[in-house]
């Protein structure tokens, strides 16, 4: 697979081993908005992130990876791109164990050692971090973060742009309102409102924020 890195981040390095693992994959550009018009280099492409189209003329079978820990950010520059679903990869790491009935969208990564039991839904351009355990039937929305030992049993369903830090569990059959935050290491039994952020343990909502543009 031919594939174009979007960022330059700490995040784009845990992307950058992953693509690596598999011999069978070709970086062949990195598109950060530091880079100021698309060059070639020692076989590589380097261009600002809106390049994407141009690259896409060049290389029609190149797929894309959004390289970048922040959920708004990957939602935004979806919305800039404008490209077609299938341009995007989905890089699921060779540890991961995920069960046949799981689905999941474009543009989505499933790091080491992270479980996604039967019958979940995974939405695109998500993370699901290292040692992230979503048990069956749960639904995980657009743009989530499940960052790295964090837990969703049974049921729960995660709004878009969720952030779950590491750590955090929640119990069967919670409800985590679109935008919200679950701080690390919090416990959630009781749903969460949208534009939330919730701590502790048991969790409680410290702060509700009206996010423009959501």
């Amino acid at each position: 697979m031919k594939l174009a890195v979007v960022g330059a981040g700490g995040h784009s390095k845990v992307i950058l081993d992953l693509i690596r693992l598999n011999e069978n994959n070709q970086i062949i550009a990195f598109l950060d908005d530091r880079y100021t018009s698309l060059t070639f280099k020692e076989a590589i492409y380097r261009g600002p992130i809106d390049s994407a189209n141009q690259l896409l003329r060049i290389h029609p079978d190149i797929k894309f990876i959004i390289a970048i820990g922040s959920n708004m950010i990957r939602k935004d520059i979806v919305n800039r791109l404008s490209i077609q679903d299938e341009c995007y990869a989905t890089l699921i790491h060779p540890t991961a164990w995920i069960s046949p009935s799981v689905t999941i969208g474009v543009g989505t990564v499933v790091m080491p050692q992270a479980v996604i039991n039967a019958d979940s839904y995974i939405g695109k351009h998500t993370i699901i971090n290292t040692a992230a355990i979503i048990e069956h039937d749960n639904y995980i929305s657009n743009y989530v973060h499940i960052s790295p030992h964090a837990t969703l049993t049974g049921a729960v369903k995660v709004e878009e742009g969720v952030h779950i830090g590491a750590g955090a569990s929640v119990i069967p059959n919670i409800e985590i309102g679109e935008w919200s935050t679950i701080g690390a290491g919090a416990t959630v039994i009781k749903s969460i409102p949208p534009s939330s952020t919730a701590v502790g343990v048991p969790a409680k909502v410290i702060k509700l924020q009206l996010i423009e543009g959501v």
